[in-house]
């Protein structure tokens, strides 16, 4: 099939610019027809090659912001509790959306749903917009008939994740800048300070400091094997990039994250503010608990955790109680799972799970806000240490040569 695009006139007059797949331009005007819109323009499109689709890629054009697809599940909460049709409700959507690519993939869903797919096997058909959490849920839904409640938990859950994802990002902002400032100013004076120091100081035939020496050694470094240090670091990104990409370094990343000072707890924290109110979403849609743990466990972007997760499934599959399941796993708090265990005598483990991710999300807002005042410290230490050590590094040696033309005057 080849690529076109169109203009074209919806039943109430509006106008409708998208691109659709066809045989022939007959072919794409019997389609449009069919979806009630009158074409006006049909142009054919150069087909992409392989090398088109990667840039395309690389550049962003197939992402979809999670503010988009919040978005989508509220229209189509809309959607399906006024009963309109959704076919015609999907295409309404996607001639309403400026997003390029997820209009076509809205239009393609449709092709699907009118050629009598499931909503659910024509969602999975894109699995980088909609994942196996999201495709998990719309299939409950349908089978429950409580599509347009799937949707509104749907999105409830992911305008959370996305609060707490910003919220981290904010926190965390002024520190990177701090650093990246820091790393600057400390290649500009190796580069264009300390050289005019080296030269002055190079005219005394005097002993330099023992600080002094080594910022000049540094700086020597700087200017005259950049290369090497440009290499060095170069291979020491790929490198890492490469080991936390093979399951063992990224499951020993995602441990030491867990362990890392100030935020560690706060990782920690959100991860598993995630995990339960996952989890607790989907036992409330009637996912299976086997299902619903092996979704928690690729819905979290830790991979030790994901393996912890696994553990927890493999136990209940074993008969083990989640209660058992979860302490062996060694991730909660008593407080935790004393809740997951009155949960599981009483018959509400989804509305526990639920309190628990409430809790969790509670403890990551408040060090949130009291991140910047553990930071701030350590940072106004680190500048504290560079600028003395470049200042003694500058000074002593004029104190030196001060105090040997007077003590020769």
């Amino acid at each position: 099939m080849s690529h076109y695009s169109f203009q074209g006139r919806s039943g109430q007059g509006q106008l409708v610019e998208g691109r659709i797949d066809g045989a022939s331009i007959d072919a794409v005007a019997s389609q449009l027809l069919g979806r009630g819109i009158t074409p006006v323009k049909i142009v054919a499109l150069r087909e992409a090659t392989e090398v088109d689709k990667q840039i395309a890629r690389f550049f962003g054009s197939e992402k979809i912001k999670p503010v988009e697809l919040i978005m989508f599940c509220r229209q189509m909460y809309t959607i399906t509790k006024s009963g309109i049709p959704l076919v015609r409700g999907i295409r309404g959507l996607a001639a309403s959306i400026k997003h390029l690519h997820f209009r076509l993939v809205l239009n393609d869903v449709a092709d699907r749903l009118e050629a009598g797919s499931g909503l659910s096997v024509s969602l999975s058909k894109h699995p980088i917009i909609f994942n196996n959490l999201f495709v998990s849920m719309i299939n409950v839904g349908e089978s429950s008939g409580n599509l347009e409640t799937v949707f509104l938990q749907l999105a409830f859950y992911m305008e959370r994740d996305e609060e707490t994802r910003k919220r981290i990002k904010s926190a965390t902002r002024y520190p990177i800048f701090v650093m990246i400032a820091l790393a600057i100013a400390i290649t500009v004076v190796n580069i264009a300070v300390i050289p005019k120091f080296a030269e002055m100081f190079s005219t005394f035939k005097t002993p330099l400091p023992l600080v002094t020496r080594i910022l000049i050694g540094t700086s020597y470094v700087f200017v005259h094997y950049w290369w090497a240090l440009a290499l060095f670091v170069g291979g020491a990104y790929w490198g890492a990039r490469w080991y936390l990409n093979t399951p063992e370094g990224a499951d020993k990343w995602g441990q030491k994250k867990l362990k890392m000072p100030i935020v560690g707890h706060i990782i920690e924290r959100a991860s598993m503010a995630r995990y339960t109110r996952s989890f607790g979403l989907m036992l409330r849609a009637g996912v299976p608990v086997n299902i619903a743990l092996t979704l928690c466990a690729r819905a979290i972007d830790n991979p030790y955790l994901s393996n912890k997760i696994e553990t927890i499934r493999k136990g209940v599959e074993r008969g083990d109680s989640l209660f058992r399941t979860h302490v062996a796993a060694q991730l909660f708090s008593p407080l935790i799972l004393q809740m997951i265990s009155v949960g599981e005598e009483s018959g509400q483990v989804e509305q526990l799970l639920t309190d628990v991710a409430e809790f969790y999300e509670r403890e990551v807002d408040y060090d949130l806000k009291t991140l910047s005042d553990k930071i701030e410290p350590i940072l106004i230490a680190t500048m504290a240490i560079f600028v003395g050590i470049l200042a003694l590094g500058i000074f002593l040696p004029m104190w030196d040569m001060h105090a040997a033309q007077q003590a020769a005057s």
